[in-house]
């Protein structure tokens, strides 16, 4: 009998993450999973800046550190293609887990290889995009507001198309607030990972940008390079140029909410899985903060963010992975997922009717889940990655030729990389 609560305690799945306030969530969650299963759960959390490299490296080297990976969305056809994720719709079937049940785009996003085929490798697990945060308070006062009238002509207010966005961050930009100087926007500028290219996405689908022709894939010219995609990049540059903080050459998510939090800018570009925590911070959150969609241009669109959670085939303790992934699945085990900070992509969830009032950013979120776009998923993601944070960082910040050559330069990129591929 003594033996017993030790056979128990052996039983123990590790999950892998990144290190931020949706993790210490899932945490908190899955302490409902240990006293419902009896098994134990361990995690391993790594900043965002180290995230891609620490567990792409742990899957290319069949490592057998993770049982469960919440990989990002990018990931998807790699980890499917070589191997390294179970293959889901066997399980899914037997368990009664139905991807109907999820937002469309999450599945599409987080779970399909190849993109838009019933084939599943994760399930959605952290809904995300890219949204706004603004100074609620600054746009509410009297003087304020006054000042921006007379400037524009019209009411400030919560900017709808990225016209209106850099209107409002011009007149902020510079200006003194309570013996302060304070600027116009926050936005994403890193160059090392993936920070410029989840930035300036969100201008470029605004514009018009698309990734390749949708009737031929991988056919780019025209579409990565056409006039409102040179259009979209030329205003995201503008904006860095005209209503930026200085200093922020190599600026990711971390340093947008330093800038936001410590009161420097007016308006933030950042992920909404930050946004319960800046809600809750006590010199810019409560009623001084606000939250609003990726603007509009010619079209809607906004970088998705967020990630599945899958079973790593490498794993000793599949079976116990498993079943941790069918319990995360159930309605009930969902809701308490949104309650406690995480983001849910479940039906049951983000269609229920007071959903839009259950958090002031909640109606928003739902909103920008309507309209996301993604990066390439492709296998060969990484270098694709690295080739747009290339053009995109030397335009953009270093002011190195014209919006034209930057996308023309890219297209060139992509191509010998589907051509290596033999996608081309």
């Amino acid at each position: 009998m003594a033996a017993q609560p030790a056979m128990a305690q052996s039983k123990q799945l590790t999950l892998c993450w990144a290190a931020w306030d949706p993790a210490n969530a899932l945490v908190e969650l899955s302490k409902d999973f240990t006293a419902k299963s009896g098994i134990g759960m361990k995690f391993e959390f790594v900043p965002w800046t180290s995230y891609a490299d620490r567990f792409l490296n742990e899957l290319n080297s069949k490592g057998k550190l993770c049982d469960l990976i919440i990989g990002d969305s990018q990931w998807i056809g790699g980890a499917a293609e070589n191997g390294h994720y179970v293959k889901l719709n066997d399980f899914f079937q037997r368990e009664g887990i139905r991807m109907e049940d999820f937002m469309p785009a999450t599945v599409t996003g987080y779970s399909e290889w190849p993109k838009n085929t019933p084939n599943y490798w994760a399930l959605p697990a952290m809904g995300d995009a890219i949204g706004w945060t603004y100074r609620k308070d600054w746009f509410s006062r009297p003087d304020i507001k006054a000042a921006f009238q007379q400037k524009a002509g019209r009411e400030l207010a919560p900017p709808k198309t990225w016209d209106e966005l850099k209107e409002v961050a011009s007149f902020f930009q510079g200006r003194e607030i309570d013996g302060r100087k304070v600027y116009g926007a926050y936005i994403y500028t890193e160059r090392g990972s993936e920070g410029i290219t989840m930035g300036v996405t969100n201008a470029l689908y605004a514009f018009g940008f698309k990734y390749e022709d949708p009737k031929k894939p991988y056919s780019m010219q025209g579409f990565v390079n056409s006039a409102d995609a040179v259009k979209g990049l030329e205003f995201y540059k503008q904006l860095y140029d005209c209503c930026t903080a200085p200093g922020m050459t190599n600026a990711y998510m971390q340093e947008g909410l330093d800038a936001f939090k410590s009161g420097q800018v007016a308006m933030q570009m950042n992920f909404f899985a930050f946004f319960p925590g800046l809600y809750k911070d006590p010199n810019v959150g409560g009623d001084k903060i606000g939250f609003f969609v990726n603007p509009m241009q010619k079209e809607r669109g906004t970088q998705l963010g967020g990630q599945g959670i899958s079973v790593v085939a490498y794993s000793e303790r599949r079976d116990d992975a498993l079943q941790y992934i069918k319990w995360f699945a159930q309605p009930d085990v969902q809701k308490k997922w949104w309650s406690l900070g995480g983001y849910s992509c479940h039906k049951a969830v983000l269609n229920d009717p007071g959903f839009p009032a259950s958090a002031p950013f909640a109606a928003d979120f739902l909103t920008s889940m309507g309209m996301v776009k993604d990066f390439w998923a492709e296998p060969s993601y990484a270098t694709l990655l690295l080739d747009m944070q290339k053009r995109m960082h030397d335009y953009v910040i270093a002011g190195q030729g014209t919006a034209q050559q930057a996308l023309d330069l890219l297209i060139r990129d992509w191509t010998k990389v589907f051509k290596d591929d033999g996608k081309l």
